[in-house]
This record gives structure tokens, sequence and C-alpha cells, in this order.
């Protein structure tokens, strides 16, 4: 376990039951290997949400509108059509730059993974996207060591909303609707 699991795991207990999808068809269906804190994390919490705001997708969600292949697919199309008329981030200049959903919010803000071509999942860092504006922010940072921060206030975000994180934190993992 990563050590900003480790310190997740003492600020919220994860269920008991812990979520193990199929790693290989996932990374197949994606056509790109996944960060292995993500994977942790997954298996530890699996697709949930947090402080009744962000949520953390996952490759076949029992929730489908949180499934993170579905998300890639539609961000993917959306994201291209979009940069058709708006300037990408500075970070997505490289070619073969590209960015991955690992978790939304209610207010339809997307989180990434920056992924950049030769770079090893493990090294790539947090992207945040405003739910309907061109505003993006970096952190260099993993996804795991992004929401303990920001569940812990060490990361104050401009996009997110100002009522996250919650002074008690919330959490409840996805189930089928």
């Amino acid at each position: 376990m990563n050590a900003a699991l480790a310190r997740l795991t003492q600020l919220i207990t994860p269920p008991s039951q812990p979520r193990s999808p199929d790693w290989d068809a996932v990374q197949e269906q994606l056509g790109v290997a996944l960060p292995t804190d993500y994977k942790e994390l997954i298996r530890a919490y699996g697709g949930s949400n947090w402080d009744d705001y962000l949520y953390l997708l996952e490759p076949g969600c029992p929730n489908d509108n949180y499934d993170l292949i579905e998300w890639e697919d539609q961000q993917t199309e959306a994201l291209e059509g979009l940069w058709e008329f708006e300037k990408k981030p500075d970070e997505l200049a490289d070619v073969g730059s590209r960015v991955i959903p690992w978790a939304t919010t209610d207010n339809g803000e997307c989180l990434y993974w920056l992924a950049k071509p030769g770079q090893h999942p493990d090294e790539w860092t947090v992207m945040v996207n405003e739910a309907r504006g061109d505003r993006w922010e970096h952190y260099p940072m993993t996804c795991t060591e992004f929401l303990l921060a920001a569940l812990t206030g060490e990361v104050q975000s401009d996009v997110l909303s100002s009522r996250f994180p919650l002074t008690t934190h919330e959490y409840r993992q996805l189930t089928a609707v």
C-alpha cells in the first residue's frame, strides 16, 4: 500500500469488501496501463463518492454513471471536439500527450491523469478542468495523493467547489442504480 493510501485509510475507513476489476482486460480496453496507486485505491474503496461531491470512477462500476471506461470514451470524444475551437492546456502541447479521466464531481468538473508519451503511468500527474469552461489546473502528484491532499485541505483548488472538503468527511461506495 502506498503512503498516500495508508494515510487515506486512516482518514476514512475503507469498506470491508475490496473490489478487484480484471485490470488486464480494463487496460486492454483503454489501450493504456493504469497507475498502481489508482488500482490500489479502487481495490480499497471502489467507485465511490467522497464528501457528497467527488466521484471516483471505477472500471465496471456497479453504478454505470461512474464507469471509468465509459467516461474515458465520452471525455476523449468531447475534448477532441472542444479543442477544435478552444486552446488545449499547455501541459498537452507535446505530441501524444493526453488526459484520461479518473474522477468527476456533482458539478461536472473532471479530474484527469496527464499522460505523456514514454511516461510510466505511475508518473502521471493530475489535471482538473472546470465544468463549463476552459480553466485547467495541474497538480504534480498522483491521483491518490491528490485525493488525500484535497480531503485534508493541503491542496486548494480554484476549480473545485469551495464546499469541498466537508468538515466531517463522508464516504459511500457506489452501487447499482
